[in-house]
């Protein structure tokens, strides 16, 4: 069985120098591939490095909102040249989010759009973040179209009203290991609506964590509660599989589809 992660942060320091071995214990779980995604300005060479590094490793690059006002004058520009000198890579995280403090909204529509106009410019897939902006994110993607090969609502928790709208629009839904918390049921009934060639599945390491006592693989120390191990993307899987009644092996084979479908 093979497995890929389609949305992670692999860059983030809390991995440390054990990442290679981090990531060698996934391969016992058959994840071989992860769309490792940026969130800000300054950690695209850290991104960029973890793909000429790690095998299966894809790149994606772009800024989040919770940090995009630390942005460059010329971001845009660069973010267009890193992205020519990587065919491959994708687009984000980027997004919208009223959840944060301070937020200038205004702002992130703005980034937003420039975003979404790269993404069909140069045909990338955009992974796209959202919190307590459903409405407006759709308005976006309608006014200014992203890459006709579609986009990922990554760790999505929108309403279901709106997922025959965002599966019209192009979108695919990614499900989390955060989802497996018991107070997210709502979430797990939501995904059966979900088109399967339209699923996928990540788990934003090392944020989302599942429950521990669930966990693949147990950490140890203070930050155990919360650290995401890459190892429970297998996790969503089954999880998927059996709330569907289907049969893990062939729904891995749907969502490796779905996964190049997308990403390539």
């Amino acid at each position: 069985m093979k497995l890929s992660d389609a949305h992670c942060h692999l860059q983030d320091v809390r991995f440390g120098d054990g990442l290679a071995t981090i990531l060698a214990r996934c391969g016992e779980f058959g994840i071989q591939r992860w769309m490792v995604n940026a969130t800000r300005q300054s950690d695209w060479a850290a991104v960029e490095a973890l793909e000429h590094k790690i095998a299966g490793v894809q790149c994606s690059f772009g800024l989040h909102p919770w940090w995009q006002n630390e942005r460059t004058n010329g971001w845009l520009d660069d973010l267009e040249r890193l992205l020519l000198r990587h065919p491959a890579a994708g687009i984000g995280e980027t997004g919208l989010d009223r959840w944060m403090a301070d937020f200038d909204f205004e702002d992130q529509l703005e980034v937003l759009q420039a975003h979404l106009d790269l993404s069909r410019r140069l045909n990338r897939p955009i992974s796209l973040h959202c919190l307590l902006a459903w409405p407006e994110l759709a308005a976006s993607v309608k006014r200014c179209s992203p890459s006709k090969r579609g986009f990922l609502l990554h760790s999505f928790a929108g309403p279901e009203s709106m997922v025959e709208q965002w599966v019209n629009l192009g979108a695919y839904f990614s499900f989390s290991p955060r989802f497996l918390h018991p107070q997210k049921l709502k979430v797990r009934e939501c995904f059966k609506r979900i088109p399967l060639e339209r699923l996928l599945i990540e788990t934003d390491a090392p944020d989302m964590a599942p429950p521990q006592e669930i966990a693949l693989v147990r950490c140890d120390g203070e930050e155990a509660q919360t650290f995401n191990h890459p190892a429970n993307l297998r996790l969503c899987a089954q999880t998927l599989a059996a709330d569907r009644g289907l049969a893990l092996d062939a729904f891995a084979i749907q969502l490796e589809q779905n996964y190049n479908r997308l990403f390539g």
